[in-house]
């Protein structure tokens, strides 16, 4: 008996009981479509972190003051003061670091913003001119910082999409007057939004000479004005290595470092988004893992469903060997239906897994993504599943005795 008259018969007693062919069924919908959703809020969520990330330059690198230590207890990368702005100036003189396009030094602290009002606590961001284009941080409206800011040490900010929204509503920023810790500024700028709940839409930029006279006061470190970070941009994406040696070579002479641990770290976005990437993969499979559960679920209901199929249908597996059915066929004939209910359940499960994924993107709660692999991870899964839990059954219909079975009531 050929392949196609298998399928034949296979489909006709499938559909001789339809509606438990169906509940078979389910637990092979509910598995391959939790597998698709999951997949592919994993997968959405990868992509989202890559794109804020990515959206705030690919050629970022930062570079954090050393970890304060005491009574032998470590409190972490940048909890102790050991970078200055002199660190950030020599870091940016082309003789030192020449794949090093802009830096960026940073001084920030949480403060209470007031306009009439309206009040909220921000992060204001005390930086240089060069922080725009490091961080890819344009204005909207009005303009970035600049170095007659900077000179002058004037009482000027810049604020971030969302934070000017929650203090101006629609009115115009431009030109206002906001009070930082009491102290009055005038808003100069208001950045493009990035989205993405990003800390630049939420935060105030304001000369960090400002910063340190006005508003945190300045700590001398090694005899220099400490920052607390140092943002960098390499000149180009395939530079960043190289600018990363170059930074970390002259930090070590600066601070005097011939062996033993640093105390800075320099770490570029290309690190952390590797790591986040890792991470997210990590979850994402351990979220595949835990749906592909119900799969087997549904796979051990099609092997009870197929077990039943057998013993109903005894009679009828006698009389076709009687008239000279192989084994083969038989086990051919009851394995086609089990796969043809695993693949039928899987694609209805890829249907509700991506309505499911697209509701969850359409509540804006989470981004989603379904991807061919997770589609293709699941048909195959669900294709082995019917094969692997339809062979016990159907070795039992093509192990019968034919005498045996004509002879069953």
């Amino acid at each position: 008996m050929n392949i196609l008259e298998s399928l034949r018969l296979a489909t006709r007693g499938l559909s001789a009981n339809k509606l438990r062919s169906a509940l078979t069924m389910l637990g092979i919908i509910i598995g391959v479509g939790a597998v698709v959703a999951l997949l592919s809020v994993g997968q959405g969520a990868q992509a989202a972190i890559t794109e804020q990330i990515q959206g705030i330059g690919s050629n970022v690198i930062f570079v954090f003051p050393g970890a304060l230590t005491q009574s032998g207890m470590s409190f972490g990368a940048g909890s102790s003061a050991t970078l200055t702005m002199e660190d950030a100036e020599a870091i940016a003189d082309p003789l030192n670091c020449p794949d090093v396009a802009a830096v960026a030094p940073q001084q920030q602290r949480n403060a209470q913003i007031v306009f009439r009002n309206r009040n909220t606590n921000a992060s204001v961001v005390g930086t240089t001119p060069e922080y725009s284009f490091v961080r890819k941080a344009e204005p909207a409206q009005g303009r970035f910082l600049d170095e007659q800011d900077m000179a002058s040490s004037a009482r000027v900010a810049v604020l971030g999409a969302q934070l000017a929204f929650d203090l101006f509503d629609e009115e115009d920023a431009i030109g206002q007057t906001i009070r930082i810790n009491r102290v009055p500024f005038r808003v100069i700028g208001v950045l493009v939004e990035q989205g993405g709940g990003g800390p630049t839409d939420t935060s105030l930029y304001v000369p960090i000479t400002t910063a340190k006279s006005r508003l945190f006061g300045s700590t001398i470190t090694r005899g220099g004005r400490s920052v607390q970070l140092i943002t960098v941009s390499a000149v180009s994406e395939n530079r960043i290595d190289a600018a990363v040696q170059q930074i970390t070579e002259l930090l070590r002479q600066r601070h005097e470092i011939e062996y033993g641990d640093d105390d800075f770290s320099v770490t570029s976005q290309k690190d952390i988004l590797g790591v986040l990437n890792q991470v997210t993969d990590i979850l994402t499979l351990f979220l595949g893992a835990i749906a592909a559960i119900s799969l087997l679920v549904g796979g051990i209901g099609i092997m009870n469903i197929m077990l039943v199929s057998v013993t109903e249908r005894t009679r009828e597996i006698g009389i076709r060997k009687a008239v000279g059915a192989k084994r083969r066929d038989i086990m051919v004939q009851f394995l086609i239906e089990a796969m043809a209910l695993s693949i039928l359940g899987g694609i209805v499960g890829i249907a509700f897994g991506a309505a499911v994924a697209g509701l969850v993107t359409a509540t804006g709660v989470l981004y989603t993504r379904v991807s061919l692999q997770a589609v293709v991870l699941s048909v195959t899964f669900s294709m082995a599943v019917g094969l692997f839990f339809g062979i016990y059954p159907a070795t039992r219909a093509a192990s019968l005795n034919p005498i045996q079975a004509l002879r069953y009531e």
